[in-house]
């Protein structure tokens, strides 16, 4: 089975201490595997955080879907002493499933 890479493209943003990840599929089938990988376990085993703090919601219509990683830029960007405070770099990580 391809990399989630090969089906879809990322695009990443942030509130507060959450990051929001948009997955936008190139066609349907893409669409359709792309909903095999994306499940809230896999999310959280990959990403080494609770299966709580992920939310995955499809969204057939567009070919895409908002992953919600709660509690995962270390107290958001005001607060966080991470390189990438906004937390970009997690959805290159997500397309690697």
């Amino acid at each position: 089975m391809p990399k989630l890479a090969e089906l879809a493209f990322a695009r990443t943003g942030d509130k507060g201490d959450d990051s929001i990840i948009g997955v936008y599929c190139k066609n349907e089938p893409d669409f359709e595997q792309a909903l095999t990988k994306l499940s809230i376990d896999a999310i959280a085993n990959h990403f080494g955080c609770e299966s709580s703090q992920v939310s995955v919601t499809p969204l057939p219509k567009l070919m895409a879907f908002t992953v919600v990683i709660r509690g995962i830029l270390a107290g958001g960007v005001t607060r966080s002493m991470r390189t990438d405070p906004h937390g970009k770099t997690l959805g290159s990580y997500l397309l690697e499933l």
